[in-house]
């Protein structure tokens, strides 16, 4: 091991030399390839793609900022189904929700599901699972982790907000009480256990699944009020007009008028700017996460050995079409934040055009632990874009968009799309509802509904035979799954609202 270490500096030197560089300039640019990279998967809940402070400058997140601009941005990253279980299966087990078959919030997965951490544990990294896990409510520990801290269900930012004032978390089996803001102890257990790693000479594997942002938003003490100034964007598709609701489905102007609609949003409990702002509150104790994560990189001289993946589970609409929250298939619903960060593996500031999705995540950690992908993952990876080259023959050209109606919330529709990197398509299963076809390279707020259209009919059928024909599952069958319902949901609607949606007046006969 000394010689070798001495051949490398002596190479750093040389090398220093013939480039005009200091030594440590070209040896603190080289990743050790003595074994494979430690990898750290972050994932947040509900975060817009544009909730960063690169692209929304008002934003404080000097953190996050640092990770798109020395790592790389992906501008089309989607998510296969905007909601958080399904979501969540499909980022570890690289597979859709119609074949790892987690379809809704309510149910756990299924027995025997295979979830990736499970082979790079067996390929010798060690592994940890630190947060929210979500599938189902309980928080026991789950196989392909060598350590596990969890909670139930969605969890609690604070431990008060517990049940009967007391949240307990699960650490490697044993409930332990929570005791402070939840961004902030997860990442304290992250930190304790990479501390523990440090000294065991195996590479690991850490995914961070942290609770914020999601709603009841609430942010640490000391980020209170920090937005209290900011001014609240107003979507132009937000006004209950007649423009904005031309061309739309009944289901939109209906929701506006309940739990996820601007109308009596949370059941009117707090202000839609009020709501905004503290999300973005919300977001700061995990730009402080990430902050504090990179630093113990750096002071332990791990930076360059470790890559991190940063990305939201779904993204969060605030006010387009009239709602909120997700679900649809509307951009701001499906499209989330992925950041790849990797000194001396990916090019700083990079920002890759090329449609990826969470489907695609676990193929790519495998790619980069140097651990074949089992058939059965339906995603691609994307470790040659994160790398500057070309993607090649396997380049996404097309996603398939898939979600389920939940009785819990019954707003939304059980919807299909299909997105290319130009056209929309979706359509509604079970529901009396026309289907909309959007031209995102002219109208990328998803305004002007083309289906009717006589001009766009080959179109529509096209991009419908396509969307029908990727829906089989693993089976060839095309299957609509449903839970027993067991209590009303939030069905309520204010008075003083929007009426329900009409249908489309070419519908209309005399």
């Amino acid at each position: 091991m000394m010689v070798r270490h001495l051949l490398l500096r002596g190479l750093c030197l040389g090398l220093s030399l013939a480039l005009s560089l200091p030594a440590g300039a070209v040896c603190a640019n080289t990743p050790s390839r003595q074994r494979p990279p430690n990898i750290v998967l972050i994932v947040v809940d509900d975060l817009r793609f544009d909730e960063l402070g690169v692209l929304n400058p008002v934003l404080k997140t000097p953190n996050l900022n640092r990770l798109a601009k020395e790592g790389v941005r992906f501008a089309n990253a989607f998510v296969t189904t905007s909601l958080c279980s399904p979501s969540r299966a499909t980022i570890l087990t690289g597979q859709s929700a119609r074949n790892h078959h987690i379809v809704g919030n309510e149910l756990p997965e299924p027995a025997g599901t295979r979830f990736f951490p499970g082979l790079l544990q067996q390929a010798g990294y060690r592994t940890a699972m630190i947060g929210k896990w979500h599938m189902g409510q309980g928080d026991a520990p789950r196989p392909g982790f060598d350590h596990w801290v969890s909670f139930a269900g969605q969890g609690v930012y604070l431990p008060d907000q517990g049940p009967g004032g007391h949240q307990m978390l699960n650490i490697d089996g044993k409930p332990v009480p929570q005791k402070g803001y939840i961004t902030d102890e997860l990442t304290d257990y992250a930190l304790d256990w990479l501390g523990q790693e440090q000294t065991g000479g195996k590479p690991f594997f850490l995914y961070l699944a942290h609770k914020a942002v999601h709603e009841d938003f609430t942010p640490a003490t000391r980020h209170e009020g920090q937005y209290k100034d900011l001014p609240a964007p107003t979507p132009a598709t937000q006004a209950d007009t007649a423009a904005n609701n031309d061309g739309k489905p009944r289901w939109v102007r209906t929701q506006r008028n309940s739990w996820h609609g601007v109308d009596y949003a949370y059941y009117g409990e707090k202000s839609l700017d009020d709501l905004r702002r503290r999300y973005a509150e919300t977001l700061s104790a995990v730009d402080d996460s990430v902050g504090r994560l990179l630093s113990w990189l750096k002071e332990t001289g791990q930076e360059r050995d470790t890559i991190i993946l940063f990305m939201s589970d779904n993204g969060f609409l605030f006010g387009e079409h009239g709602l909120i929250d997700k679900r649809n298939a509307y951009e701001p619903s499906i499209r989330v934040p992925l950041l790849a960060y990797a000194p001396g593996r990916f090019p700083a500031g990079g920002v890759v055009g090329g449609m990826v999705a969470n489907l695609d995540v676990a193929p790519t950690v495998l790619d980069l632990a140097g651990v074949p992908a089992p058939a059965d993952f339906e995603g691609r990876s994307f470790r040659a874009l994160a790398e500057g080259k070309p993607a090649g023959e396997g380049a996404r050209q097309e996603l398939i968009y898939e979600y389920y109606w939940e009785f819990a919330l019954p707003h939304t529709p059980t919807t299909f799309a299909i997105r290319t990197d130009r056209y929309k398509y979706i359509y509604y299963h079970g529901v009396w509802e026309p289907e909309e076809l959007y031209d995102l390279s002219v109208d990328p707020d998803e305004t002007r509904n083309l289906a009717a259209r006589p001009d766009q009919a080959a179109l529509k059928q096209q991009l419908r035979e396509r969307l029908f024909a990727a829906l089989r599952n693993r089976e060839g069958e095309r299957v609509i799954p449903f839970d027993a319902k067991n209590r009303d949901g939030r069905i309520y609607r204010s008075r003083d609202g929007a009426p329900q949606g009409e249908f489309p007046p070419e519908w209309l006969r005399p």
